[in-house]
């Protein structure tokens, strides 16, 4: 691929220069991703014979969001014409040398050499009039609809530029015949090695099982591409190595952070939970279903942005996966669909992925689930400041008793521990003072003595989708620097914490005004204050409209079979996979393209569902895949289910039990603090609508004394949740948001990009699933 030197402008800005001349970016925007304006990205005739134009196709992305300096372009031609005679130009340059009638009887090139903006390829056909299509490059190192990257920012050793660009390497491993032998070994293609094993793909070829590993960089960060591959022979995007099925396996990474500097790509199927769940299984060797996907056939993929544990951020870990797909779809050839694989922060990327860019997958297989992160933040900020209550008795009133016994049901778990790692494990990350990679001690934000230095915790690091806070409530640090910092997208005001478990006789009135009293909140730093907190706006409607609080509004457009285990006390809850199949069912009356396969195994339910769940995805991608009806890819995405994909339950060891769910003694599935105060499974209630305060309602057998309600219309005087409500400011996604406007500067809150160009992104996946593929909704 080509490496360019890098500019952080738009290439939307370059559609102006052909004479169109418009004030107002943002509508430039749109103009210049449809076909409101010739030349922004259709194909149209443009001068020549009076026979009908050929069609130029942009095959491997977008038109309008091509990046790298390259594009797979198919150029079909009106019948009788002969290949021969077809001249190719690029912004008036002469490339016909890069296209050809390629072996598979389609007139096909990769054209190189784009310039960052907008640029003309023209198809001159005998007897024919002239075609063209606009293509808009990004650079290689981005940003492509993220707006302007996060600084500072620390490339990696060997990087060519300050946008940290570097030539790919590639690398050999190769699977040995030794059964023993656990994963890939290097291979040198000089020296071949003897124990090389055999693997018959699902479309019947055997070859040995030798892999390319591709390493390389883009949007500022790596990717790697995995293969089938045999040394020696050629491979081409319309002609590649007969072992490939033209099918895409992406992996990722957990946790939640972020990293201001080059990291490596995951391929951890189990993305970060590796260790516990070898913790608890010793001496079992945990299948790696990449290497069975390349055994296969599949390509295997991951980009460092799509390690939600490194870069939590919706809009950049898309980015990074569009732009890695096009290179792909460039390097090796068209897609069938893409499945995304992983645990914890890697199932999380996959589902609001998918549903606020549909498209990018065609299948789903989250294990140890998250629907997205803001909503699980709202439970682990409230697990935070319940223990801070909890663990210091000297905030409790006089004459108030806790036992140890009494903080579970507030929780909403079955024991305190799962609130104790949670926040051991992922509170620190909303911190702006959090100690992030690549940070310095210097360059990080500090109150007194450094407010304008790098602010480490997620808001800030998803400030381009949230927005900058009012004026009207800026700090001193804010009025001082003349901005705001991003946003909070949740608050807890109206919560009646541990509601149920005094409807239950588990608590008295007494602990649950004291409790509700002392909660508190934050500052916009997360310092504790003793009023509780609200959200900011924009950002609490912009974390839905963006898809941070994932609505799954696009997510029945994909086949997802979602593996749970019990959890515990490790911080990865069982409800969180219910919370996305209420929220299917909320949004679409049915959860039927989602299936859940629980187990006792913690976290992940069976040793063998990873690669047992990609063995069955595939078969139900491949039954949608050949469906011709005139249905909707959602209703082929139900009516395609193979019939014995369906819930179950098994031993943890690869035996199905039964086509059901399992019991809750096998999975339990607990609450959080904000469903003991009244919210539903769905938990996406981030700023509860409020109703007045009612003494007829339930708070139980023991009633309050009139002291204790006037002491409730104090704690509550605007009143209390009603979670039979909608949320302040919930909304469904808006799909395929761009952040920045044709000049490059930020638009906060991001605006909807057109729809895609005609005739481009078909690449991405069979024509099938080309209602949502690339942008195309």
């Amino acid at each position: 691929m080509l490496v360019k030197t890098e500019r952080r402008t738009s290439g939307f800005a370059a559609c102006s220069a052909g004479g169109v001349h418009l004030k107002n970016a943002i509508f430039l925007v749109v103009l210049c991703g449809g076909a409101l304006l010739s030349g922004c990205g259709s194909s149209s005739s443009v001068s020549g014979g009076s026979g009908p134009p050929a069609l130029i196709k942009v095959l491997s992305n977008r038109a309008d969001l091509i990046s790298g300096g390259d594009a797979l372009v198919e150029v079909v031609l009106p019948a009788a014409a002969a290949a021969s005679g077809v001249a190719m130009t690029l912004n008036g340059q002469d490339v016909t040398s890069e296209f050809g009638l390629r072996a598979n009887g389609r007139y096909m090139g990769v054209v190189t050499g784009l310039a960052d903006g907008s640029n003309t390829l023209t198809a001159q056909v005998p007897g024919a009039s002239d075609s063209s299509v606009t293509l808009i490059n990004h650079p290689q190192g981005g940003p492509v609809f993220f707006g302007p990257q996060l600084q500072p920012w620390t490339c990696q050793q060997g990087a060519e530029d300050a946008q940290c660009n570097q030539a790919p390497i590639y690398t050999y491993e190769y699977q040995p015949t030794n059964p023993l032998s656990t994963g890939l070994q290097p291979y040198d293609p000089s020296k071949p090695a003897g124990d090389v094993a055999k693997t018959t793909t699902d479309q019947g070829v055997t070859v040995p099982f030798i892999v390319r590993v591709e390493t390389g960089y883009q949007d500022r960060n790596q990717y790697v591409i995995l293969t089938l591959f045999q040394p020696g022979q050629d491979w081409q995007p319309w002609a590649p190595q007969q072992q490939w099925n033209h099918k895409l396996l992406i992996t990722h990474g957990g946790g939640c952070g972020q990293t201001y500097g080059v990291t490596a790509a995951p391929l951890d199927d189990y993305a970060g939970t590796l260790s516990e769940i070898t913790q608890y299984l010793p001496s079992v060797v945990l299948p790696e279903s990449y290497v069975v996907a390349l055994g296969r056939g599949f390509a295997v993929m991951s980009t460092a942005l799509d390690n939600n544990g490194q870069d939590c951020n919706i809009a950049l870990q898309a980015e990074s996966l569009i732009m890695a797909k096009e290179h792909l779809i460039e390097e090796y050839g068209e897609l069938r669909y893409t499945i995304g694989t992983g645990c914890s922060g890697g199932s999380l990327t996959q589902q609001w992925v998918a549903n606020a860019y549909p498209g990018v997958y065609q299948g789903l297989l989250p294990t140890c689930s998250f629907p997205d992160t803001w909503t699980s933040t709202t439970q682990v900020g409230d697990y935070e400041l319940l223990q801070t209550y909890f663990n210091d008795r000297s905030k409790w009133g006089s004459g108030i008793a806790w036992l140890p016994g009494q903080f579970a049901p507030v929780y909403g778990d079955a024991s305190p521990l799962d609130a104790f790692t949670s926040v051991l494990g992922f509170f620190d990350a909303i911190l702006p003072t959090y100690d992030c990679i690549d940070i310095s001690k210097s360059q990080l934000y500090n109150a007194q003595t450094n407010p304008g230095g790098t602010r480490c915790g997620i808001p800030d690091f998803n400030i381009n989708i949230f927005g900058p806070r009012l004026p009207a409530v800026w700090g001193p640090q804010e009025q001082a620097l003349g901005h705001g910092f991003a946003g909070v997208a949740f608050d807890n005001v109206g919560v009646q914490y541990g509601l149920a478990a005094l409807q239950q006789g588990q608590i008295g009135p007494a602990q649950f005004l004291d409790l509700n009293q002392k909660i508190g909140g934050w500052t916009i730093d997360i310092l504790p204050t003793a009023q509780r907190f609200s959200a900011d706006e924009p950002a609490l409607a912009n974390a839905y409209r963006s898809g941070s609080i994932n609505e799954t509004t696009y997510l029945n457009q994909v086949a997802i079979i979602d593996g749970i285990g019990f959890n515990p006390g490790i911080a990865h809850d069982t409800y969180r996979t219910f919370a996305i199949r209420g929220r299917l069912d909320r949004a679409h009356g049915s959860h039927a393209n989602q299936v859940i396969w629980g187990g006792p195994i913690p976290l992940i339910g069976d040793i063998k569902y990873t690669v047992d769940g990609l063995i069955a995805i595939d078969r139900w991608l491949a039954a949608v895949e050949q469906d011709q009806s005139a249905s909707t890819l959602a209703q082929k995405i139900v009516q395609d289910k193979p019939s014995d994909i369906t819930d179950r339950c098994s031993d943890g060891f690869g035996t199905q039990l039964s086509a059901t769910l399992c019991p809750a003694s096998v999975v339990p599935v607990y609450g959080t603090p904000r469903t003991v105060a009244g919210d539903a499974i769905t938990t996406d209630s981030n700023k509860c609508q409020l109703k007045p305060l009612d003494r007829s309602d339930n708070y139980g057998t023991k009633p309050f004394t009139d002291a204790q309600w006037t002491q409730m219309q104090a704690l509550f005087p605007d009143g209390v949740c009603d979670f039979s409500q909608a949320a302040v400011d919930q909304q469904p996604t808006i799909p395929w948001m761009t952040y920045q406007d044709a000049t490059g500067a930020v638009i906060y809150g991001g605006t909807p990009l057109p729809p895609a160009p005609a005739n481009s992104g078909s690449g991405w996946a069979s024509p099938t699933f080309d209602e949502f593929s690339s942008g195309q909704p």
